[in-house]
């Protein structure tokens, strides 16, 4: 039998020496944790840095959602709408008429490529009202008559009504995309005004062109008043030229109205030549009246003035015209300084003349 060792207590000093070597070396607390509680730890820390990612993700996608919310409601995005719930005329159109060649273009181009360009349209009680887009909606209607797939039209949905941003914006983008007649954008002046969209026609012109100039505005109110004159007589409006417009403009402001729609209702014109053969008749036989020389305004044909003669021997002529007003130097060289100085001046003369 083994012999038994006696067990003593350690004293103090022992005692002593242990807790120091306990203090220098602390217990790993993993060490005391059962292993199921390890892989249970170690499984929420990732669940948690999933969540992280999650929450950035839907983060992102709240952020993408009001940003689209916002787009949408503002109108810069497009989406398909029934060909059915569109009403082309819902504000009047500024175009009289089609190129048939340029809506076959367009039509070939829808089927190849697609439509490139949304239209425009405004929601109302029924359905959407057409802004912007008239040709392209037409495009879409002909081809839906051929295939169901073009029965839907890509169409941006502002937020506007039958008012003044609706008219600026059927006209901004014809002139854009294909120039209107001289005559159509003065008719479109004198149709929105009709409707109660503008209190003038002179503020229709101002605002539909207000990106023009101020001579381009005038010609529009010369065709706006051919319109309001003679509009419901003329069968080849869109052919007038700018010329021929601002004649009868001209004549109409002169009190020839009378003459002008007596002589459009008793023909019987086939063609815009014909028609245009008919008010030259009238223009012709009214001839230029007769203004008072004091009163300004151009002459009705060209008339030389008096030579000036300058204190160096050199000659200035003038000649007014129909078109405006020539001055000619002879006898004398003038560098670029001098003749801007000339102009400034004439323009200062003219200036204080208003």
């Amino acid at each position: 039998m083994a012999k038994r060792r006696r067990l003593t207590a350690p004293d103090a000093e022992t005692l002593r020496e242990l807790d120091e070597g306990f203090a220098a070396k602390p217990v790993d607390a993993l060490s005391m944790t059962p292993p199921i509680a390890q892989v249970a730890g170690e499984a929420a820390a990732l669940a948690g840095m999933t969540s992280v990612t999650d929450r950035a993700e839907h983060a992102r996608d709240a952020a993408d959602a009001r940003q689209f919310r916002q787009a949408k409601a503002a109108g810069l995005v497009a989406q398909p709408i029934a060909l059915d719930l569109i009403e082309a005329d819902f504000i009047r159109r500024d175009r009289l008429t089609e190129d048939p060649e340029t809506m076959d273009e367009l039509l070939n181009s829808i089927r190849s490529s697609g439509l490139r360009s949304p239209i425009e349209v405004a929601a109302t009680p029924d359905g959407f009202g057409l802004i912007s887009g008239y040709r392209r909606l037409k495009a879409f209607q002909a081809l839906a008559s051929e295939d169901s797939k073009y029965g839907m039209i890509p169409a941006y949905v502002r937020e506007a009504d039958a008012g003044q941003d609706a008219y600026v914006s059927m006209v901004e983008e014809n002139e854009v995309r294909a120039n209107l007649t001289p005559y159509e954008r003065g008719r479109i002046a004198v149709l929105s005004t009709g409707q109660g969209v503008f209190s003038t026609v002179s503020d229709a012109v101002d605002v539909l062109f207000a990106s023009v100039s101020k001579a381009k505005r005038s010609k529009v109110r010369s065709f706006a008043l051919v319109h309001e004159c003679l509009g419901d007589l003329l069968r080849y409006p869109s052919t007038l030229t700018e010329k021929a417009g601002l004649q009868l403009a001209s004549a109409l402001r002169e009190g020839a109205q009378a003459d002008l729609r007596v002589a459009l209702d008793s023909s019987d014109c086939t063609s815009a030549a014909e028609e245009w053969a008919v008010l030259n008749k009238v223009l012709a036989k009214r001839g230029r009246a007769e203004r008072d020389p004091s009163k300004g305004g151009r002459p009705s044909s060209n008339v030389s003035l008096p030579l000036v003669q300058v204190e160096d021997g050199a000659e200035l002529r003038g000649e007014l015209s129909a078109n405006g007003f020539r001055i000619e130097l002879f006898g004398r060289k003038v560098d670029p300084t001098t003749g801007e100085i000339i102009l400034r001046e004439i323009r200062r003369i003219l200036e204080d003349k208003n």
